[in-house]
């Protein structure tokens, strides 16, 4: 069971989009010198298809939906994904720690994918250093190819 802390409409997670971000606790990745300290603890609501429904119907003009974590069931994760995409037609997202994409996430239920824990000497997605990726998964001809995107950060 994915739980969720909040909700926010932010235009700089993913290029080009207006996203309805969701930050999901209980991270397991803990990464050394992270920003959301807060959802590494096993807090929040659960979420659900019916929370998901509600969130769609309250945030108009949203074009994207990111899950920011939920590195602790990313099969779960992926069930989501793809019923949001199903039932909104919105481009969906996930933000992950984890180094490599898991084995659970199938590609047609995103559009992007970030990976890659944090690390502080080597930055965020907008310092060019960073080890951190941002994937555009590209959906043609039935196969779903990974497009790097990283560099959309760079100033």
């Amino acid at each position: 069971m994915l739980k969720f802390v909040d909700t926010k409409e932010v235009f700089a997670e993913i290029p080009d989009e207006i996203t309805l971000a969701i930050s999901i606790s209980g991270c397991p990745i803990r990464c050394k010198g992270c920003h959301s300290k807060y959802l590494w603890e096993d807090v929040g609501d659960e979420l659900t298809v019916e929370v998901l429904s509600q969130m769609l119907e309250s945030h108009v003009g949203v074009t994207c939906v990111c899950f920011m974590g939920g590195d602790n069931d990313p099969a779960e994760v992926n069930r989501l994904a793809a019923w949001t995409k199903q039932h909104s037609g919105m481009n969906i997202a996930w933000y992950s720690g984890r180094d490599e994409i898991a084995d659970e996430i199938e590609l047609c239920n995103f559009d992007y994918l970030k990976i890659g824990r944090y690390d502080a000497e080597r930055g965020p997605l907008n310092t060019k250093g960073t080890n951190q990726i941002l994937w555009r998964v590209r959906h043609a001809d039935g196969k779903n190819e990974l497009e790097d995107s990283t560099h959309r950060f760079w100033k």
